[in-house]
């Protein structure tokens, strides 16, 4: 059995009255992996932009 299963099952045993708390702590996580991902775009970007703002680049994009 695998993890999402696991969860699955343990849910399904949960009292109603919880399961608020388990859907805030879901859209905790998303919310954490969407800043963890942003966080990676932005560090990405400025060691990128040194290349980006070549001429070189300017031209070889230029047509699309």
């Amino acid at each position: 059995m695998d993890v999402k299963e696991l969860i699955l099952k343990k849910i399904e045993k949960v009292p109603e009255r919880y399961l608020g708390e388990i859907l805030d702590f879901i859209r905790f996580l998303e919310t954490k992996a969407l800043k963890e991902k942003m966080g990676t775009a932005i560090a990405s970007e400025t060691s990128l932009k040194k290349d980006w703002l070549r001429s070189e680049e300017e031209e070889a994009w230029q047509d699309l």
